[in-house]
C-alpha cells in the first residue's frame, strides 16, 4: 500500500496524489509531502525512490533489501535513517521488531516498512483528522514519529517488570525448569531491546545536536526531547537485566538449598537405618542355636533396634542437623 498526504505552501490539504503528480509537491518547497510505503514488494517501490526522489542507490538498497541496526546517514539534501517499534508477547515471551525506514528532505518525508506499524498508523490517522501537524514541516513531523515511537517502548518495559516480578515470587515459592526457562527467555528479551534501545539513543543525540540542513535549528530541542526519553529506557532497561540477574542468582541458590535439603534428609536416613543394618545383619548369621528360640532375646534386638535410631534422632535435632 502506497499513501501520501500533502499540505501545499498555501496551506491547502490532499491525500493520496498519484504518482505522476509526485513531482508537484516535491517542487513545492513551503509544503510538507509524506509518502509512505507500506508491504509493497521492493521492484515497485525502487523506481519511484530512484527516479522521484533522486536517493542514492544504495540508501534505496538499505532500506528495501537489507535489515539494520538503528541508524542515520546524511546524504546532503536528505537523511536516511533506521528505527525500529517493538512488539511483546508476554504470553509467549517474544519480542517482534517492526523496521521502519526514513528518508527526510526540506519538504518531504518518506517512510518506508515491511509490515504495518501501529504508531506509523496512528500518525497518519492523527494527521488526517488534524492538519496542523503539517504546518511545522517534515522535521517536526519525523519528531512526532519518533515521540510516539519512544511511548510504545515504556509499555514494553512495564510488561517486561511485571514478568520479572512474577517470576521472582514464583522463584522463592516453588521453582522448576519451566521457571528457569522463562528467566532465560526474559533475559534474551531484555537483551534485544538493549540492542535497539542503545543505536536509537545514538540516532536521536545526533538528531539532537549535529546540524542537519533539512532539520530546523528551533526544532532539535524535540529530538532533544526524544532522545532523553531513550536514555531513560536504557536505564530502566539496564536495571531490568540486573533484577533478571538477581532472579536467576536467587533460582541457582535456591535451588542448590532445596537439593542440600534433600541431600540433608537421604543422608540422615541412611545413618539411622545403618545400625539397623548392623543389627539385623548380626542376628541373621547362620548360629548353630537360633537365639531367637527364647523370646526375651528377641524382644531384646526389637527394642534395640527400635532404640537406636530413636537416640540418634534425639541427638540429630539438639545438634540442630535436622
Amino acid at each position: 500500500m502506497i499513501r501520501t498526504l500533502y499540505r501545499n505552501s498555501k496551506g491547502s490539504f490532499t491525500t493520496d496524489v498519484p504518482t505522476t503528480h509526485w513531482r508537484v509537491p516535491l517542487g513545492d518547497d513551503g509544503g510538507v509531502f509524506w509518502v509512505d510505503f507500506g508491504s509493497e514488494p521492493p521492484e515497485k517501490i525502487e523506481p519511484l525512490l530512484r527516479e522521484i526522489f533522486k536517493f542514492h542507490p544504495l540508501a534505496i538498497d538499505d532500506a528495501l533489501h537489507e535489515s539494520h541496526v538503528p541508524k542515520i546517514n546524511n546524504w546532503g539534501d536528505y537523511v536516511y535513517a533506521v528505527f525500529h517499534g517493538v512488539d511483546y508477547k508476554p504470553d509467549t515471551i517474544e519480542l517482534e521488531l517492526r523496521e521502519v525506514d526514513a528518508f527526510l528532505g526540506k519538504n518531504f518525508l518518506v517512510t518506508h516498512h515491511f509490515e504495518p506499524v501501529d504508531f506509523v498508523d496512528r500518525l497518519w490517522s492523527n494527521c488526517n483528522t488534524d492538519q496542523r501537524r503539517l504546518e511545522r514541516g517534515p522535521d517536526f513531523l519525523l519528531y512526532d514519529l519518533l515521540d510516539m515511537l519512544a511511548a510504545t517502548y515504556m509499555p514494553v518495559i512495564d510488561s517486561i517488570d511485571d514478568t520479572i516480578d512474577h517470576l521472582e515470587d514464583e522463584t522463592f515459592n516453588r521453582p522448576t525448569r519451566q521457571t528457569l526457562n522463562t528467566l532465560f527467555s526474559v533475559k534474551r528479551v531484555a537483551l534485544a531491546m538493549r540492542r535497539v534501545i542503545s543505536p536509537l539513543r545514538e540516532v536521536l543525540n545526533r538528531l539532537a545536536r549535529d546540524e542537519y540542513s533539512m532539520i530546523d535549528a528551533k526544532d532539535r530541542i524535540y529530538f532533544r526531547d526524544v532522545y532523553d526519553q531513550f536514555v531513560r529506557l536504557a536505564d530502566i532497561n539496564e536495571s531490568l537485566r540486573d533484577l533478571l540477574s538477581g532472579t536467576l542468582d536467587t533460582y541457582l541458590s535456591v535451588t542448590s538449598n532445596r537439593t542440600n535439603e534433600i541431600m540433608k534428609v537421604l543422608t540422615l536416613l541412611s545413618v539411622v537405618f545403618l545400625p539397623l543394618t548392623v543389627l539385623t545383619g548380626f542376628f541373621g548369621m547362620n548360629f548353630t542355636t537360633i537365639p531367637f528360640d527364647r523370646v526375651w532375646l528377641l524382644v531384646f534386638a526389637l527394642l534395640a533396634m527400635l532404640a537406636v535410631p530413636v537416640t540418634m534422632l534425639i541427638i540429630f535435632r539438639r545438634r540442630k542437623w535436622i
